[in-house]
């Protein structure tokens, strides 16, 4: 049974930092191609960055520089490194496994962002 994991959001004032967590178990996050997507009230949900197998990573250009996804093969997590955070950055951020043709969310984490 594969179960995604998220921890690590709050609130945070602009222009702070967070990292997120994601702890797989039932896959292993190296075999596939992972990624973090977000949604903000009244919106649709978005990609954020994703990181294939081989370590090849897409970012969204509106994280570009700012954000840096990333994982732990020892400890099977994924990791979303967020910088230089903007009250639009607000939303609640899910974990997505891609596991042969086959999508696993966890359940999500709320990130707000705000003075």
């Amino acid at each position: 049974q594969v179960q995604l994991v998220e921890s690590g959001g709050g609130l945070v004032q602009p222009g702070g930092s967070l990292r997120l967590s994601c702890e797989a178990s039932g896959i292993t996050v190296s075999f596939y191609t992972m990624g973090w997507y977000r949604q903000a009230p009244g919106k649709e949900r978005e990609l954020v960055a994703i990181i294939t197998s081989r370590g090849n990573t897409n970012y969204a250009d509106s994280v570009k520089g700012r954000f840096a996804i990333s994982r732990d093969n020892a400890k099977n997590t994924l990791y979303l490194h967020m910088n230089s955070l903007k009250p639009e950055d607000t939303a609640v951020y899910y974990c997505k496994g891609i596991v042969v043709g086959t999508n696993y969310w966890g359940q999500g984490t709320q990130v707000t962002v705000s003075s």
